[in-house]
């Protein structure tokens, strides 16, 4: 990490620098591999979506009241979705849990990660689930990012040889379902892309469908998104790096993106793509040119400000999958890992920070990045 990455992420991580503020970095998150994932660290991100998954308020949901009667509890409305503060972050803190355990099952914490993931994932509590995300005052409800995160627990449990796991999986089926046809419908219509940092980032959403649709012969839904991508995103020159982040971000536009294509793209022809998309990491001029640096949160209780720290950890995960998908030898690997080991150390040092408001989805996406999730076949 460069000198001046140091000095704002360690002034960033000083309670001195926002009187009053609830600063505790974890060491033991700092200190963590940015390649791996040790027991001690999994055990630990386990219990802070188990402290979310059945916490119901502090709540923002995304509803729309069409009579007096739709003014219902978080529970009411979502039985299995309803903790960790919004939808989405419920899903993945779901995903989280079901991808902790079956990658390390002797989890301290594996029973209780089996009776929340039972309960969540019950044929009835699904079922009330699957009657919101279709009722017609519904249609945009969580479009994309709660859509992709769903078909990225689908995806876990689809391909996990597990007794309670193929139940689970039996039972999110209608709900997994619902979202593809969601997907279906939405994509033809959608004439642009759309680029932000945030939840309605297009190619973040488009990565997920088309990785679940690969793992579950979904063939359908995989023509639509390879199409889709090469009509939003194959003719893009010149992502301008330069502009981001903006100040809310947790997504990387231009990474997104770049990660979208890796999947869609042959080799070769990807690695031109990239060479015209992100001419800064080009062999010739990379050293001089990329420096990207990770971002600093400098609140981590602003709920919004916080998104930065997500920004390190999903930039790490996509710059990685971005380096694996070049030819061996081809030097923008070397300057795209080293970039990524960076980025995933400063969002890492961030994810226990005592502050509900990261708490509550931090630790999904470091997983995500730990855990290679996006790179699994």
């Amino acid at each position: 990490m460069s000198r001046w990455a140091r000095t704002c992420l360690a002034a960033a991580l000083s309670a001195a620098t926002i009187p009053g503020a609830a600063f505790a970095a974890d060491s033991a998150f700092a200190r963590a591999s940015s390649d791996k994932l040790d027991q001690a660290t999994a055990e630990r991100f386990a219990k802070l979506a188990l402290a979310c998954a059945g916490r119901e308020y502090p709540n923002k949901p995304e509803h729309v009241l069409e009579s007096a009667a739709d003014a219902k509890t978080p529970k009411e409305l979502h039985p299995s979705f309803y903790g960790c503060y919004d939808w989405h972050s419920s899903v993945h803190g779901h995903w989280l849990l079901a991808r902790l355990l079956k990658t390390q099952p002797d989890l301290p914490s594996a029973p209780a990660i089996r009776a929340r993931l039972s309960a969540a994932l019950s044929r009835e509590a699904i079922a009330g689930e699957v009657a919101y995300l279709t009722a017609k005052s519904n249609r945009g409800f969580e479009r994309p990012y709660g859509w992709a995160w769903t078909l990225r627990l689908a995806n876990e449990l689809s391909r996990w040889d597990d007794p309670d796991a193929k139940a689970w999986s039996a039972n999110l089926e209608p709900l997994e379902q619902a979202v593809v046809a969601r997907f279906l419908d939405y994509l033809p219509k959608l004439t642009k892309p759309v680029r932000t940092g945030v939840h309605p980032n297009t190619a973040f959403a488009l990565a997920e469908a088309l990785d679940y649709a690969r793992a579950t012969g979904k063939a359908d839904l995989e023509k639509t998104v390879v199409s889709r991508s090469h009509y939003y995103y194959g003719a893009d020159r010149a992502c301008p790096l330069a502009y981001e982040p903006s100040g809310e971000d947790f997504f990387s536009p231009c990474f997104e993106e770049a990660d979208l294509m890796r999947r869609v793209l042959p080799q070769a022809e990807f690695s031109r793509w990239l060479k015209n998309f992100l001419p800064s990491l080009s062999p010739a001029i990379s050293k001089k040119a990329f420096r990207f640096e990770p971002a600093v949160a400098a609140d981590p209780t602003d709920p919004r400000l916080v998104h930065l720290d997500g920004l390190n950890l999903s930039r790490a995960w996509t710059m990685k999958g971005i380096a694996r998908a070049l030819p061996a030898g081809d030097a923008r690997r070397g300057v795209l890992e080293t970039s990524s080991a960076e980025h995933a150390r400063a969002g890492l040092a961030r994810v226990s920070s005592g502050n509900y408001e990261g708490e509550h989805w931090l630790a999904s996406f470091a997983v995500y990045s730990l855990t290679d999730a996006g790179l699994s076949k």
